[in-house]
């Protein structure tokens, strides 16, 4: 087993220095593919474009995307993936010949296990479900075999795949993953993302059913460190890797630590049901119109990425968790309740002094 996983990481080095050496002028676009998959993008600007478009697209994007992330974890705690990064400097696999160099960047230098990445993952059940959920929109029954049904399918899934191979190769790229990890990313975050375009209940889910799966999740994962930990088990073995072979030392974030991204995904569950519960949220639903949910939008992420440029402090782990999962659950609130509540009572008001 040993051999063959030796056979498929070299294989990946050899995909990542090819990459690096003949599409190095690409360099800026792989840089920014990494980015953009992030799924913050998905928490600022995702979200909250959809949500006021179409609610349910948008109450779907953010399930998809904290279980996905949530099963990732699981994932990287039980699977135990290298990133090529640190294995090209650690592995025998190159005993006989001179290991290959391969290029960092800043977005190289993740600290939680490699597989499956969480990036392809993310990126797949993010993509999918709005191919999923526009293509529900735009085509009713009696309209799914004309010619401009299948011309929709055929550009939609065209830009899904699309996307999915930059994001591939962009993590590749930046040698943050192996080929097979960004393969069984997408594989799993579009069994995510079908998943829960079967799911009808998480429409109608009450705060105490929001409560209980934020809580569930989070004893499960801090159970499964503990259980792991109590037999012997460091799960937080990839830090030490991270912060030995990262070729600048200002890469390693601790906003990649796994804790970090479990936090932050509860923190947004749990914020949402705060929302969807809200009496603002009830009230502003009054007076939902389309100039109400275009300026929702424009104000949504206007606020939301002033918001994102608060970076909580780093010098404490525990303070940082903490604010990550306060700040996180923020970003769905003010989404959901608070800004169309503002918005819209604002609206109304200026509409009563004109008359």
């Amino acid at each position: 087993m040993d051999a063959v996983m030796d056979t498929m990481h070299g294989f990946g080095v050899s995909s990542t220095q090819y990459l690096q050496t003949h599409y190095k002028d690409a360099q800026g676009w792989f840089l920014f593919v990494s980015f953009a998959a992030d799924l913050r993008n998905t928490f600022f600007i995702f979200f909250p474009i959809w949500f006021h478009l179409k609610e349910s697209v948008g109450i779907k994007l953010i399930w998809v995307a904290v279980i996905g992330d949530w099963l990732n974890l699981v994932f990287k705690w039980i699977l135990f993936g290298e990133r090529p990064y640190w294995w090209v400097h650690e592995t025998s696999y190159y005993m006989n010949s001179s290991a290959p160099h391969i290029e960092q960047y800043p977005m190289t230098c993740e600290t939680g296990p490699g597989s499956p990445s969480g990036h392809a993952m993310g990126a797949a059940g993010v993509y999918y479900t709005l191919v999923t959920s526009i293509l529900a929109i735009m085509l009713s029954k009696g309209k799914k075999s004309t010619s401009n049904s299948l011309y929709l399918r055929g550009s939609l899934w065209t830009l899904f795949w699309t996307v999915q191979i930059c994001v591939c190769l962009s993590r590749v790229f930046i040698a943050a993953h192996f080929p097979h990890q960004v393969f069984a990313g997408v594989i799993s975050g579009m069994i995510v993302a079908e998943a829960f375009n079967r799911q009808k209940w998480i429409y109608s889910a009450s705060l105490k059913n929001y409560f209980n799966v934020t809580l569930f999740l989070l004893s499960f994962a801090v159970g499964l460190y503990v259980l792991l930990k109590a037999l012997g088990v460091d799960l937080l073995w990839t830090l030490e890797k991270a912060q030995k072979w990262c070729a600048n030392p200002a890469w390693v974030h601790l906003d990649t630590t796994p804790f970090a991204s479990l936090l932050r995904n509860m923190g947004t569950l749990f914020g949402l049901g705060l929302g969807l519960h809200s009496p603002l949220y009830t009230e502003s639903k009054k007076s939902s119109n389309a100039f109400v949910r275009i300026t929702c939008i424009i104000a949504s992420l206007l606020l939301l990425h002033l918001f994102d440029s608060i970076k909580p402090p780093t010098h404490t782990a525990a303070l940082f968790y903490l604010l990550s999962f306060c700040k996180s659950a923020t970003v769905p609130l003010v989404t959901v309740s608070i800004i169309p509540y503002c918005l819209s009572g604002a609206l109304g008001l200026q509409s009563k002094k004109q008359l």
